[in-house]
């Protein structure tokens, strides 16, 4: 499978199985288009494929830039970095057959917050519930659950999530103390994150966090009035005043490592590129913005009709982000950073991200979810910190989801960078895991676009800045 666009002056190919990369000249871009169809036909003779070009109506071009530029195509055939087969395909019976370990938990440690968001799919921490704080008790199960069901993987991933965490903090230190203890003697490392409105954040908390937490996540949305129509109190002020300072203060103490800026833009910010480079004036280099999930009837719903603005500001943000790296003031945005190499594994990348089987989430009474995202939907409990998973047909279910069972993903070019989807945003908007979030899909493919675009124009300067020092 071959996916071909344009953007800023560059042709770009990719291959998609091999998941090469190639920046073209117009000749070859124009005929890459009419040997595909033959390769797909088993058709490889080079003097075949020379005619067929030649009588191509579409390639205006002498005939000998066409031969000589068919030559490198099919060299580059000939070496799998063109027309690849796809490998995975043939063994995904036994991939959807394969033995899973649970490695991270999303501790919901607080249903409660102190914000009033107005698109928390939490319900301000209540997710469809009660209002509740996890205990210690609780939460010592959870991480002896994952312990105990993660075999004999050593890194084990904890999210202290939401609601707001720090509404519950004395319980976050006890169970990082109580973590802590368990490595050792079971041979694990964990790695802690805490995901937070920055509301209750102070001096004490930063210090644990710059201590103990392997990441932190601080939620804004962007410029002030972006940020506090949808990120209010419930008094109706805005947040933004009050977060700010505190996050700036906590992105200089981890010396802009190991966390970032989280926002979501809605469809009253279709301009969301400003409010991403705002966040970077602020000083934030790690960030990410990405798309409100909302049913159509709320009036901040994507809507099919924002996508073609919503994919120009991808291009915007992409082409501002190249003249910052020029100008050094570079910053991360999360949904740009792309793997070439398709790292970091195969089941990675056929299934995402583990969802209901490798990952999970814990209520703060301990019942067991297969994401946040499904907690308080009852068809998803799995079971509880007790008990450990008493309902094993939702984790198969999980577990056999990828790729190729979704049927839309089996044609697209960016299944293996996206890796199917969110399966909890599939069976919100078609009441299936193994369907897809069409909206969702259409800005994924924009991202996956840019994202490679970048990375060719970063390959450019760096092969420019080498060529000068040498």
């Amino acid at each position: 499978m071959i996916h071909q666009y344009k953007s800023r002056g560059y042709n770009i190919v990719l291959d998609v199985n091999s998941g090469s990369v190639h920046v073209v000249d117009d000749v070859v871009y124009d005929m890459i288009p009419v040997i595909e169809p033959l390769y797909n036909e088993g058709i490889k003779d080079r003097d075949t494929i020379r005619a067929a070009l030649l009588h191509a109506a579409k390639l205006p071009y002498p005939q000998d830039e066409v031969l000589e530029a068919a030559d490198e195509v099919l060299e580059l055939a000939s070496q799998g970095k063109l027309f690849a087969k796809d490998v995975y395909e043939p063994y995904i019976d036994s991939f959807g057959k394969r033995e899973t370990v649970v490695k991270a938990l999303c501790l919901h440690i607080a249903h409660d917050c102190n914000l009033a968001c107005k698109y928390c799919f939490a319900e301000e921490g209540e997710y469809h519930g009660r209002r509740a704080l996890m205990s210690a008790e609780v939460g010592k199960k959870a991480l002896d659950f994952l312990v105990a069901n993660s075999g004999m993987r050593t890194n084990l991933e904890v999210d202290f999530f939401g609601g707001e965490p720090t509404l519950n903090f004395d319980v976050v230190k006890e169970l990082v103390a109580y973590g802590r203890s368990l490595e050792d003697a079971h041979h694990k490392k964990f790695r802690f994150t805490l995901t937070t409105n920055g509301v209750l954040l102070n001096d004490e908390i930063l210090e644990f966090a710059n201590r103990e937490m392997g990441n932190l996540v601080l939620s804004i949305d962007g410029r002030k009035e972006v940020n506090d129509r949808m990120r209010p109190f419930r008094g109706g002020q805005g947040s933004y005043d009050t977060i700010v300072p505190k996050f700036q203060k906590a992105a200089e103490s981890r010396h802009q490592m190991n966390y970032y800026v989280r926002g979501t833009y809605t469809h009253y910010n279709l301009d969301f590129a400003a409010d991403v480079l705002h966040l970077a004036d602020l000083g934030f280099e790690q960030i990410s913005v990405e798309p409100v999930v909302a049913q159509p009837s709320d009036d901040y719903a994507i809507r099919e009709e924002d996508l073609p603005a919503l994919k120009e500001q991808y291009e915007v943000l992409a082409a501002e982000m190249i003249q910052r790296r020029k100008d050094g003031r570079p910053f991360h945005f999360f949904h740009f950073m792309i793997d070439l190499e398709q790292g970091p594994c195969v089941y990675k990348r056929l299934s995402g991200c583990g969802a209901g089987c490798e990952y999970l989430a814990v209520t703060p009474w301990g019942d067991l979810y297969p994401c946040h995202q499904f907690v308080g939907n009852e068809k998803f409990l799995l079971g509880n910190v007790d008990q450990g998973i008493v309902h094993p047909e939702i984790t198969e279910r999980f577990r056999s989801v990828n790729v190729y069972t979704r049927e839309k993903c089996r044609k697209c070019f960016a299944r293996f960078y996206c890796s199917g989807g969110c399966s909890a945003n599939a069976y919100n908007f078609k009441g299936d895991i193994s369907d897809v979030y069409d909206i969702g899909c259409e800005l994924q493919k924009k991202r996956v676009e840019m994202a490679i675009m970048l990375k060719v124009a970063e390959s450019e300067a760096e092969a420019a800045d080498s060529s000068e020092n040498s």
